[in-house]
């Protein structure tokens, strides 16, 4: 056999070598993104697929609806497009009435629900005694169901606050508070944001045990004051915190529910029958299923933007800070 041959035979057998060996990564690199697509599956599938019936699906089908005049008990369902949108703005007003209520409820318990929250925090930061138990007795009123604790402030509102009045002969605890316009909607708030504040509290308390306290001393061995360190140091330090407590708080305030139900079923005369009251009535009571589901689409809409704009503010607040 001539050289050539053998080089030749050498060549083709390297080649060979060569591309076996090229193809045995692209082999192995498929399989091991075929073994992670596998286990991604095996774990976000049941999530996911719990996720598609419960939420995914209902929703689907509620924007079918509100295009619709089903009752929500017959089968006959007919296509109606936009007119159960032109209803809602244009003839209903007990919907725009209980929409620029929500709106109003909402602003004001989000203002009252962080800033109590955020002083709760404050006050158990500090090196108190008592400390571990004000975090639980501030939260223990989150652990209580929203109909169980409208039935119990009802009581107190009623019952409690008429003792108490004619006890002390205070005007405060003379009011009508459930039965008044005004004193109702305040009554709903004190209940929302006793309810909520604890938790709101520990997500201010956490945040406030980050605070670099070297750097707290360092400003008060410069001569700031008390009120100088919360502005300049811990208000920018606890940013992220605040971003998260006020989602919370705006999702929690516009969907309430279940206290406005048990406090005062939206009474008296509906003047304090929130939005979700209003759509559950609209859907469940008057047998108007297509008219609620169109007006929750248009709540759903009107809270996703908003909580999309507060998020996008604050987060750039954060990175100013």
């Amino acid at each position: 056999m001539s050289n050539h041959t053998k080089l030749e035979n050498t060549n083709s057998t390297s080649l060979g070598q060569t591309i076996a060996n090229a193809s045995k990564p692209t082999s192995f690199l498929n399989s091991k993104k075929l073994k992670k697509a596998g286990l991604f599956a095996l774990f976000v599938g049941p999530a996911f697929l719990a996720f598609s019936v419960i939420v995914l699906i209902p929703f689907l089908t509620g924007v079918y609806y509100a295009f619709t005049d089903w009752n929500g008990v017959t089968g006959n369902v007919t296509w109606v497009g936009l007119d159960n949108f032109k209803y809602l703005f244009t003839e209903d007003k007990q919907f725009q009435q209980s929409f620029l209520l929500t709106i109003k409820y909402t602003v004001v318990a989000i203002v009252l629900t962080n800033i109590v929250g955020f002083g709760l925090a404050l006050l158990v930061s500090q090196m108190l005694k008592t400390r571990n138990i004000l975090r639980t007795v501030f939260f223990l009123p989150n652990l209580i169901g929203g109909l169980l604790l409208g039935f119990i402030w009802q009581f107190i509102f009623i019952r409690g606050f008429q003792s108490i009045g004619a006890a002390t002969g205070w005007s405060l605890f003379e009011l009508p508070w459930l039965g008044d316009e005004n004193t109702a909607f305040w009554g709903i708030v004190i209940v929302s944001v006793w309810q909520g504040a604890g938790y709101i509290m520990l997500i201010y308390l956490a945040a406030l045990q980050n605070v670099p306290q070297d750097i707290v001393e360092a400003a008060k061995i410069d001569g700031a004051s008390r009120f100088q360190v919360l502005r300049h140091i811990t208000m920018p330090m606890v940013a992220p915190a605040v971003t998260i407590c006020l989602f919370l708080t705006i999702s929690s305030s516009f969907k309430i529910f279940d206290v406005n139900l048990s406090l005062t079923n939206g009474g008296p005369f509906k003047s304090t029958e929130m939005l979700a009251l209003n759509i559950y009535t609209e859907a469940f009571v008057n047998n108007r299923y297509g008219l609620g589901e169109a007006k929750a689409l248009i709540f759903f809409l009107v809270v996703a933007a908003i909580t999309v704009i507060q998020v996008s503010i604050t987060k750039k607040r954060e990175v100013e800070s």
